[in-house]
């Protein structure tokens, strides 16, 4: 019987044992997403009354940015141009303001920027050290009073329209 255990640890080997280490890595790429709401891409501020004139008139676009962000991020806006051009006439960018505030799913911790003149260059309007799935930002467009637009009403034409188009862009922080 030893013969038979002396053969079998023999044949069988002496086993060891061996460990091996394997580094495993969570890697997170910032991801930012903002998407303008689909209702919400065209905005008219429409000066009907002599009192639209004379106060200014606003549009209130409530959860107009949707947001997804990886981490602490930033929303910027700028005009295409520094002017509203309809022909000959233009209505400078500058004398229409932006204010941003909380939507229906706030963003935690954010600063949202008030009466932020429109420019061609890039101005933040939300600034936030969190992100966050599917947030909400509302975006408020008011245009100048004190009769600012008074001569720009060009004959002829029912309504006098003068356009540029906003880029929001959202960066991480």
């Amino acid at each position: 019987m030893k013969k038979f255990i002396i053969t079998s640890i023999a044949i069988l080997g002496v086993g060891t044992l061996s460990a091996q280490n394997v580094t495993l890595n969570v890697r997170l790429k910032p991801i930012q997403t903002l998407v303008v709401n689909n209702a919400q891409k065209i905005v008219n501020l429409d000066y009907v009354t002599k009192d639209d004139y004379a106060n200014g008139v606003s549009s209130l676009n409530a959860d107009h940015l949707n947001i997804f962000s990886t981490g602490g991020f930033q929303v910027k806006v700028k005009s295409a141009n520094a002017t509203l051009q309809n022909g000959t006439k233009n209505i400078q960018a500058n004398t229409i303001q932006i204010k941003a505030t909380a939507g229906s799913d706030a963003v935690n911790g954010a600063q949202y920027a008030q009466n932020v003149q429109l420019s061609a260059n890039e101005t933040t309007l939300v600034t936030s050290p969190n992100g966050g799935v599917d947030k909400k930002i509302s975006i408020e467009y008011k245009g100048a009073g004190a009769n600012a637009y008074l001569n720009n009403y060009i004959a002829g034409q029912d309504p006098t329209v003068y356009t540029t188009e906003l880029t929001y862009t959202i960066i991480s922080q």
